[in-house]
């Protein structure tokens, strides 16, 4: 079974790469993707792989636990043995996009950051000169990572 599938998620540990021996880079992220709302949601493990050049760039310095991105690709489900002798199903991405959704821990860092900067108060400041007049538009943040 293979289909087209994007998601959100949370990276659950670094991202690796490695060498096939034909000599391509291979790098393998496992992506959480939370489903389901209230006492129904369940966590899907999906194995995120990346071949090539773009395996090798420096993607793997930013897929770091904990981080979000968004992952689209051709999505394959494979069924194994488990070592209980059960049969488990695998999900595995080859991904055509992984991008950076924010930063790790986004939430505490934006504070600290508010904090140590000022930037809460040029944000409420712009805030109300917006809704004073509204044909003057708010700042952008410039501390976009890509």
């Amino acid at each position: 079974m293979s289909n087209v599938f994007s998601f959100t998620g949370t990276v659950g540990r670094d991202a690796e790469v490695r060498y096939a021996p034909s000599g391509v880079a291979v790098l393998n992220v496992t992506v959480a993707n939370n489903i389901g709302f209230g006492d129904k949601q369940q966590t899907l493990w999906i194995r995120v792989v990346l071949f090539g050049k773009r395996a090798e760039g420096q993607l793997q310095n930013y897929l770091k636990k904990g981080q979000q991105v968004f992952v689209s690709g051709e999505l394959t489900q494979s069924e194994y043995k488990g070592n209980d002798g059960t049969t488990k199903t695998s999900l595995e991405l080859n991904a055509n996009i992984i991008d950076l959704i924010g930063r790790k821990n986004e939430s505490s860092q934006s504070q600290q950051t508010n904090q140590s900067t000022g930037y809460g108060e040029r944000e409420q400041l712009s805030a109300r000169s917006a809704t004073s007049n509204p044909n003057i538009d708010a700042p952008y943040d410039d501390d976009i990572p890509f």
